[in-house]
């Protein structure tokens, strides 16, 4: 299940808000300008589909947000829990970061969680399988797949180079909770 926990920036022992429901989440992000959303397959898609496949299944929701904000280019990531290099492609990500451009993410399978660190407050995304979050350019964030990782995701981005982050030095993500090992039987269908 989707999950919106928000924290004082101080505070990580007890959140002062908490949503379960997507519009709830939906609405709590859009007020601080981060782009929340659900997306349906537009055709099946076996495990173990291809680039190409999970992107045609869901081109009609990409092809919207390439025109709305001028993404160039589209690709899928995947990471399974027997990934020999999953411990470094976590810790790749768990540091407070920014970015030039949007991070736009949406789950095709498993899950992944987005902290956003904005006006004095955290917020701690969990997606899973049909969610999109875009997170703009120049917002601080982290993001954990947990020591157990399985997702499979689509990403947009302006710069056809593609991510490139920018540390901002702090330890804010190492005093905020970690993501645990997604146990959903949720597959890429």
């Amino acid at each position: 299940m989707s999950r919106l926990r928000i924290y004082d920036d101080n505070k990580n022992d007890a959140p002062i808000a908490v949503h379960e429901d997507h519009a709830g989440i939906a609405s709590a992000l859009n007020a601080v300008g981060v782009r929340f959303e659900r997306w349906e397959a537009s055709q099946a898609i076996a495990p173990g589909a291809s680039q190409e496949e999970v992107i045609a299944a869901y081109r009609a929701d990409i092809d919207r947000l390439m025109a709305e904000n001028g993404y160039r280019s589209v690709d899928v990531i995947s990471l399974k829990p027997d990934h020999p290099d999953r411990a470094a492609f976590r810790q790749k990500f768990l540091n407070e970061h920014t970015h030039s451009e949007d991070e736009v993410r949406f789950f095709v399978a498993g899950a992944g969680q987005f902290t956003l660190h904005i006006d004095g407050k955290v917020y701690e995304v969990l997606c899973e399988k049909g969610d999109l979050i875009g997170v703009p350019d120049g917002t601080p964030h982290w993001f954990d797949m947990s020591e157990s990782p399985y997702f499979v995701a689509i990403r947009l981005f302006t710069n056809t180079e593609g991510w490139v982050a920018n540390f901002t030095g702090t330890d804010i993500a190492e005093r905020f909770p970690r993501m645990t090992p997604h146990t959903s039987a949720t597959t890429v269908s």
